[in-house]
């Protein structure tokens, strides 16, 4: 959980202001009293806001909404967002393996591989935290593709080349469905089957009384009262589609996932190989995980531990205050978690049909544009690693792990550092070495995608850049190049424009720079 919030703590006001004191409130009693009249006022709030729907819709909503009041009650029986520090246990020596000790399968082996591999790209978030409209994945990241394009141009580039038929998934949020749905038709003719599915759609709660703030089921009405409940939501949603149980059928064993924004998760054939090929080992690996080195700048990144004698995800979330330190070392935890994760399908059926699917909740509060503050119960979907058997981290390289949050993410790979081969970036052979630079974009003048390339005349040259840190009204040139370390900051009111051609090298720009057209 990410608040300090207790659920308990809300309800025991609430309880004092209506009256509801059965028993001394700091009892036991008195507490799950106070936690069972929440649960019951909240799903009769659900049923009447059922009522509002065609009857026809009602037993698939039914369904989603019992999933939700599932998640609430959980949510209610917490105690605190902390795990027992002293529970977690040393890393087993063989629960992360290193990427380098895999093996490269044979090339008559790799189509049956494939065979058995399905692709889920998770396409639930919108671009607006880049200042775009729609879907994230359609935004242009590189020659005028969206991260959509690089995806199916991936997969289809390993179907052509291996003769295989690696189906593509998508799972949409609401937010993203019917943009996506218009979007896929344009790669009809490409050797790619996609399917999308749809993840929950959940009502957002009050923080004050703990009841949804939506007043009917029209979300098209009131976007801002419903949310899709995190990556943690796919387990369930990807059953009640029928997608899991089709592939199944069609023989497929393992599904890879991550994010769509993630443009270094591509198929890897060596990891495919652990699992499905020769180098698989006699009893399966239901569930994998690709962990990398943690730098100074992944302090908040999940990590792997061991408790209770089960590899599990943890988040920063999850940590009791006095540990966040011990948490952010990178000499304790050295990995963290990309959310590039191969998981089994039949164990992914398994632990569903047994119930034993048990994610930790994770507590979003947000304030609406109205100012009401509400709270969003979410789950990641690596959280279930301990639900499953035979679970491990792969330790693989960085260049795995490219997500495009920012502008400055999105400078990396629109630069010379990369070139894209079959939908794939490829880190270029002219950098001295593998690691990215650490580029720092100042939010005012860049966080949105049509003013950062409103400042480029065209993308600098990085290929020997270690930090760069930009602050206020800059702008560059057509043919710059930035080497080393280089800081620019314009102070307020003040602009500064980095010449065409420049050669930035170790250098600190500061003051105001205008090159004015005469």
């Amino acid at each position: 959980m990410t608040s300090g919030i207790r659920p308990i703590d809300v309800l025991l006001q609430r309880a004092g202001i209506r009256g509801h004191q059965r028993a001394p409130s700091d009892s036991k009693e008195f507490h799950e009293v106070t936690k069972r009249d929440a649960l019951r006022l909240l799903e009769n709030e659900v049923d009447r806001l059922l009522q509002t729907t065609e009857p026809a819709r009602r037993p698939a909503l039914q369904a989603e909404m019992g999933r939700f009041a599932d998640l609430f009650g959980r949510f209610l029986q917490e105690e605190g967002p902390a795990l027992d520090w002293n529970k977690i246990q040393k890393l087993p020596e063989n629960a992360v393996m290193n990427y380098s000790n895999l093996k490269a399968p044979k090339n008559e082996q790799i189509r049956s591989m494939l065979d058995k591999l399905v692709v889920i790209k998770l396409n639930g978030g919108l671009g607006t935290s880049m200042g775009c409209h729609g879907p994230k994945s359609v935004i242009p990241v590189r020659s005028d593709l969206t991260f959509l394009d690089l995806t199916v141009q991936q997969i289809e580039h390993l179907n052509k080349t291996y003769d295989a038929n690696v189906p593509l998934v998508l799972m949409n949020s609401f937010n993203t469905d019917e943009d996506t749905e218009k979007i896929v038709r344009k790669y009809k003719g490409f050797r790619v089957q996609i399917h999308t599915f749809n993840q929950s759609c959940f009502p957002r709660i009050s923080r004050e009384h703990f009841l949804p703030v939506a007043k009917d089921f029209d979300v098209e009405k009131d976007m801002e009262a419903w949310y899709p409940p995190g990556h943690g939501d796919f387990y369930d949603t990807f059953r009640n589609s029928g997608l899991l149980k089709k592939f199944i059928d069609e023989g497929r064993e393992y599904c890879f996932l991550s994010n769509i924004d993630n443009l270094g998760a591509t198929v890897d054939l060596n990891i495919l190989n652990k699992l499905v090929g020769e180098e698989r080992a006699s009893t399966p690996f239901e569930f994998v995980m690709e962990v990398t080195d943690k730098t100074r700048a992944d302090v908040k990144g999940g990590t792997l531990i061991q408790m209770e004698n089960k590899l599990r995800l943890l988040e920063i979330a999850q940590v009791p205050k006095e540990h966040v330190d011990d948490f952010k070392s990178v000499k304790t935890f050295k990995f963290f978690n990309t959310n590039n994760i191969w998981a089994n399908l039949a164990a992914i059926d398994r632990v569903l049909r047994e119930r034993t699917l048990n994610m930790e909740i994770i507590v979003n509060n947000k304030t609406l544009e109205n100012g009401l503050r509400v709270i969003q119960l979410e789950t990641a979907v690596g959280a279930a690693m301990k639900c499953f058997d035979g679970a491990i981290g792969i330790n693989v390289p960085r260049s795995r792990f490219l997500p495009v949050k920012k502008s400055s993410d999105l400078l990396l790979v629109m630069s010379n550092l990369y070139t894209l081969k079959n939908g794939s970036l490829v880190m270029s052979p002219q950098r001295m070495f593998p690691t990215t630079p650490l580029v720092k974009l100042g939010e005012n003048h860049f966080s949105k995608v049509k003013e950062f390339l409103g400042r480029f005349a065209n993308i600098p040259d990085i290929i020997e850049l270690d930090h760069l840190t930009v602050s206020g009204d800059v702008t560059f040139g057509r043919g710059v190049s930035l080497r080393g370390t280089v800081i620019i900051i314009a102070n307020h009111g003040d602009r500064i424009d980095i010449p065409a051609g420049a050669i930035l090298e170790n250098k600190i720009v500061s003051g105001n720079m205008r090159i004015l057209d005469h």
